[in-house]
């Protein structure tokens, strides 16, 4: 098992990468992904990149959600406009919006966390994600943050943060917020479990 600790009787986990495995073989944790075995990593499993968007408006944000606006996104030049041989986008100095490949379906008693990835951290480009909450279904968001003046060539499916797995005491009722199943079709079987 994982790195664990006992609090009230129930074990506490951060799921390892055997444990991570078994629960997309067999519970469907996480669906589309690019490569299951590349993806997995010791103590998570890397997301990646299925489109960058601009920001095209400002945001607004209270307490109580009745003033929240997002912020209009506009896809990024397609990279088939720009270069047509390789799949890439030419990111100059400033933040993006990311959209994951991987459709994400987190049990009652499961919960995660991203971070960017530390080769992406040595190109001077960070991501700022929030928590992923148990019960959550959906293919999420993260921003980029190029940072570095000469900016990045993100190619599509470059993965891009790693995503841990954090087991918890076991709710009746998970995610219900605005962005559960946010990038997914309504109807479940259109989901591929692997994209090739």
């Amino acid at each position: 098992m994982g790195e664990s600790q006992k609090q009230g009787g129930i074990e506490k986990t951060i799921l390892n990468k055997e444990e991570i495995k078994k629960l997309i073989v067999e519970k469907d944790l996480i669906k589309e992904y690019i490569d299951l075995e590349t993806q997995l990593q010791t103590n998570g499993f890397d997301l990646t990149v299925r489109e960058v968007s601009n920001f095209n408006s400002r945001g607004s944000l209270d307490f109580s959600n009745k003033e929240r606006i997002l912020p209009e996104l506009r896809s990024h030049i397609s990279f088939e406009t720009l270069h047509p041989r390789a799949e890439f986008w030419e990111l100059l100095q400033g933040c993006y919006s990311v959209e994951f490949n991987e459709v994400i379906s987190l049990p009652l008693d499961l919960m995660a966390i991203s971070i960017h990835r530390s080769s992406l951290m040595r190109c001077g480009v960070t991501t700022a994600t929030g928590c992923w909450d148990a019960g959550y279904q959906g293919r999420g968001r993260t921003l980029l943050i190029v940072s570095n003046p000469f900016g990045l060539k993100l190619y599509k499916n470059a993965r891009l943060v790693q995503m841990t797995f954090h087991r918890l005491n076991p709710s009746d009722k998970g995610y219900q917020g605005s962005y559960q199943r946010e990038g997914i079709k309504n109807d479940a079987n259109s989901i591929n479990k692997e994209v090739k």
